[in-house]
């Protein structure tokens, strides 16, 4: 095709309305490009084609044979999402759409063995070894979290980037959020699918902009642009039901956790959620979150006591934003969960400018921009030990460095970064007052930044999706073998 039909295919992505608009454009763009027949080809450095293509037919005789102790040593040799380096991202952004249909193929096939494994039809393997084969298979593929970065009012970019998601099934059990992102894992945390539909219906999200809008003409101009913290949190209160993080995941079945940072120096940051503060409330831990240092002020924790009445959790303690001292949490999230795969949805304006989506990111290029990053993270640290003297005798100034040497020494990416095109907002505008329309901009930059990475999402948790549904079906299942009265009561 011509360059002229690449552009016209090119501009449809960028004026697609939903996602299947843009899946349509973007397949046409491929083939536009070539890009089709790349993924039809094995062929590729940069992973071990020809294993895959080994194992994958042998998985595929083995199932035409109806093999099934094979295929169940088969596939206890292991089962990992970069099998022979297939999980690289490099991988997925040589298309628009999806990657090597060989990928596809073997992910597929995984998931068809599972799915045969867990099934009635193979009678000659017992319950408790197919038990024992789906817990530990589903311990060592691991999980899937996604995770929100403090954002400010760029909180409504992650909106668009979970509507994307959950539109997709694609949305996963496990969430975290700091600072902004903690409002909107909250929203999901506390409202279960049903729920969900009616939020994200664009009407309720612009009269929700509007509502905002419309406070503000009310006022005759009178009010302040900066956000005030009775109107973060009138917004929350509003937006999010009283409940404990306990609460929400029965609600929901979703798993929240929320990122806050001590406000007192020698104390250490909390990562909240059902494990290790069941009892603690959101609205009190969201504005804690939020609580910008030098802007809001820092929070005290609430929970329900044995009583069920409210009374102040940790009252020595105050909070602050989440996202100074740990904006992805992820060393705490694989410890709790066993997470290994992760998805960022990044809006941080402090370091949006510093970080990549994924893309173009193998090379000479990638290689120098990240010794650059880490030469220069050295630098600061060892000018910081320098300076800790001199500065520890100006308590402001020590604060102050120690935040932003808190914020240095992050990492801001995962597996699958999600990131507006537009990296640079005017900083005055990052805790004030949206229009309607911006506010509606934002949501649909998530969606469509999200939408580039729905293939990529789809493929590589495919595998960890499955074993979860079926390790949670076989639990159920020998609870009520254990318990046969109980499952009695229930069919009644």
């Amino acid at each position: 095709m011509s360059f002229r039909d690449k552009r016209k295919y090119a501009r449809a992505m960028d004026r697609a309305e939903g996602y299947e608009q843009w899946k349509e454009a973007a397949q046409a763009y491929d083939t536009a490009t070539g890009m089709d027949r790349w993924r039809m080809r094995d062929q590729s450095s940069q992973f071990d084609n020809v294993s895959i293509r080994i194992r994958l037919d042998r998985l595929r005789s083995m199932r035409a044979r109806h093999d099934y102790r094979g295929l169940l040593f088969t596939l206890n040799e292991g089962i990992h999402g970069n099998m022979a380096g297939m999980g690289k991202s490099a991988l997925y952004e040589r298309s628009a759409f999806g990657t090597k249909q060989l990928i596809h193929d073997y992910v597929e096939e995984i998931v068809d063995a599972l799915a045969l494994l867990a099934s009635p039809a193979v009678d000659d393997i017992s319950f408790e070894e197919k038990l024992d084969f789906f817990r530990r298979a589903h311990h060592c593929f691991g999980r899937t979290a996604l995770l929100m970065s403090g954002s400010g009012t760029l909180l409504y970019f992650h909106v668009g980037v979970v509507k994307a998601l959950w539109e997709q099934h694609l949305l996963p059990t496990i969430l975290s959020g700091s600072s902004g992102g903690s409002i909107v894992g909250s929203l999901l945390c506390t409202h279960n699918d049903k729920e969900l539909g009616r939020i994200f219906d664009p009407e309720f999200l612009l009269n929700e902009a509007e509502r905002e809008s419309g406070l503000m003409g009310a006022l005759g101009g009178l009010r302040p642009k900066m956000l005030q913290v009775n109107e973060v949190q009138e917004m929350i209160e509003r937006l999010i039901p009283d409940m404990t993080f306990q609460e929400s995941y029965e609600h929901s079945g979703r798993l929240l956790n929320v990122s806050v940072a001590p406000a007192e120096t020698h104390q250490t940051s909390r990562l909240l959620n059902a494990t290790t503060s069941p009892n603690v409330l959101l609205h009190k831990s969201i504005m804690a979150s939020a609580a910008v240092p030098g802007v809001f002020p820092p929070v005290t924790l609430e929970a329900r006591d044995k009583w069920g009445e409210r009374q102040p959790y940790l009252p020595s303690r105050k909070w602050v934003d989440g996202s100074v001292s740990d904006d992805l949490p992820t060393k705490r999230l694989a410890r709790l969960y066993g997470v290994n795969h992760y998805i960022v949805s990044q809006a941080n304006p402090a370091v949006l400018p510093f970080v990549a989506d994924g893309r173009r990111q193998d090379g000479t290029l990638a290689i120098l921009t990240n010794a650059s990053r880490r030469t220069a993270r050295e630098w600061l640290n060892a000018g910081a030990a320098i300076m800790h003297k001199p500065l520890s005798r100006a308590g402001t100034l020590s604060k102050i460095a120690n935040t932003a040497l808190s914020m240095v020494n992050q990492d801001y990416i995962g597996d699958v970064n999600i990131i507006p095109r537009n990296r640079f907002y005017n900083p005055l505008k990052l805790l004030s007052h949206l229009s309607p329309a911006e506010i509606m901009r934002l949501v649909s930059s998530g969606e469509r930044s999200a939408w580039r990475k729905i293939e990529m999402i789809r493929v590589q948790t495919h595998i960890s999706r499955t074993l979860d549904r079926i390790r949670s079906d076989f639990e159920e299942e020998a609870l009520r073998n254990s318990h046969p009265s109980r499952g009695r009561r229930r069919a009644a």
